[in-house]
């Protein structure tokens, strides 16, 4: 006997027969829990040391993606 198994989701237009490859990513994001981050302190409490080697790295990084945002805005 093969057990039943039941699909749920909050979106039903996203049910049976969908495969992860066709979902939109925001239905994939959803899913996962991903979240855009709201803030510097948020983004510096989830920021690994070990990812820049030193502050100054870091804070040029920020610049770059501030830049980068502005950049896009205008």
């Amino acid at each position: 006997m093969v057990p039943e198994v039941i699909v749920m989701t909050v979106n039903p237009e996203y049910g049976p027969g969908w495969s992860e490859e066709d979902l939109p990513t925001e239905e994939l994001a959803r899913r996962q829990g991903v979240r855009p981050i709201a803030s510097l302190e948020e983004l510096e409490a989830l920021a690994h040391p070990e990812l820049w080697d030193s502050d100054e790295e870091y804070e040029e990084f920020l610049a770059d993606l501030y830049a980068s945002r502005r950049a896009s805005i205008g």
